[in-house]
């Protein structure tokens, strides 16, 4: 059977998808990062695997399962960390990330099943926006991933060259799409209703309709306590998070 290995970072305010802002703010950021991580992990220990390694840039927190094993991230460029990754592997591993929240079991069935690797050497995820949500390797050669171009445009077309370069048979997985903006958050939960990470989002937008109302209401009339021109009458509030 296969190794699963997911590559995430902890989800600590200001370090995790901070491209959602400034339309969400750092906190709601990690929140949003805690869910899609939770889902992402949900999913995995859901599949049949001989091990599930979580390789982590950061400490683990109570939103990891029971089931993965923790390993860190080395230094050096997203190429030299998902090599390294694989480095940890012997025998078939899948890799995916923390940025499709809408990942399930059936997803990832085609590249863990029995005869995953009969007819394949390398299954690749493509992602909407030109990279890759997952890649798996029946042999875990870390030089298959150093030096290829990460964060472009073109990185799963370059990824997926080099494997064909290497005389690897490819076979695909579905697209899927990553979650980078606030319009990727909206689209993928609205994908996934049933996860956290779209009950998360869900939650903050509520939040935030009820403090605009509340400040639209303080700002509604002359007769506002402390009203008056340039003056705050109402501060916006800082989101729970969904638990």
């Amino acid at each position: 059977m296969t190794t699963l290995l997911v590559i995430a970072k902890e989800p600590v305010p200001g370090r995790v998808k901070t491209r959602l802002t400034p339309y969400h703010s750092h906190d709601e950021a990690a929140l949003l990062a805690r869910a899609a991580l939770t889902d992402t992990l949900s999913a995995v220990l859901r599949t049949p695997a001989t091990r599930r390694v979580l390789v982590l840039d950061g400490a683990p927190g109570p939103w990891l399962p029971p089931g993965f094993e923790v390993g860190p991230q080395v230094a050096g460029g997203l190429d030299e960390r998902l090599a390294a990754a694989f480095g940890m592997c012997r025998g078939p591993a899948v890799l995916v990330g923390m940025d499709t929240p809408q990942l399930t079991p059936e997803l990832l069935r085609p590249a863990v099943e029995p005869f995953a690797w009969r007819e394949c050497s390398a299954w690749f995820g493509p992602a909407a926006d030109g990279g890759f949500w997952a890649l798996g390797l029946a042999d875990p050669d870390p030089a298959l991933l150093r030096g290829v171009p990460m964060s472009k445009p073109w990185t799963g077309r370059a990824q997926r060259d080099r494997l064909l370069a290497a005389g690897l048979a490819v076979r695909d997985l579905p697209v899927l799409r990553d979650v980078d903006t606030a319009a990727d958050a909206r689209e993928v939960a609205a994908l996934a209703p049933g996860t956290r990470f779209a009950r998360t989002l869900a939650a903050l937008a509520a939040t935030r309709r009820t403090a605009t109302g509340q400040a639209a209401t303080g700002l509604s009339g002359a007769e506002a306590p402390g009203a008056g021109p340039g003056r705050a009458t109402a501060r916006s509030g800082t989101p729970s998070p969904v638990r």
